[in-house]
């Protein structure tokens, strides 16, 4: 049985994802948690960056659906965040971005804008 190509991105999650890996730092983040699962301090300590920065990071990969957090209880009972890459796959052409484009609302416009400043 043939595989089924994923659904074309909506625009709103095209800017969204698009916008999550334009930045360095997550493209590290990603690259990290592509060789293993990690809780936050863990791998705050691997890329060397504070875990308030790398938290932030984090919950901007986690909103457009990059990673996966799921919060886990130690063996000393302590709560423990790990993180790992969800599984994901965009192909990018023009007539990808085209479709994605007639797809964009005026919420997703605002949120760029805001997020520009």
């Amino acid at each position: 049985m043939p595989e089924v190509p994923p659904p074309a991105p909506t625009g709103d999650t095209l800017l969204k994802v698009l916008s999550a890996l334009g930045n360095p730092h997550r493209l590290r983040i990603v690259a990290a948690l592509v060789e293993r699962r990690n809780y936050v301090s863990a791998l705050a300590r691997e890329i060397g960056m504070g875990r308030p920065l790398l938290h932030m990071h984090l919950q901007r990969l986690e909103a457009a659906g990059l990673v996966v957090g799921t919060l886990e209880l130690a063996e000393d009972g302590k709560a423990m965040k790990y993180f790992e890459v969800a599984p994901f796959f965009y192909e990018l052409t023009p007539q990808v971005i085209a479709r994605a484009a007639a797809t964009i609302t005026e919420s997703a416009d605002r949120t760029e804008k805001e997020e520009a400043k």
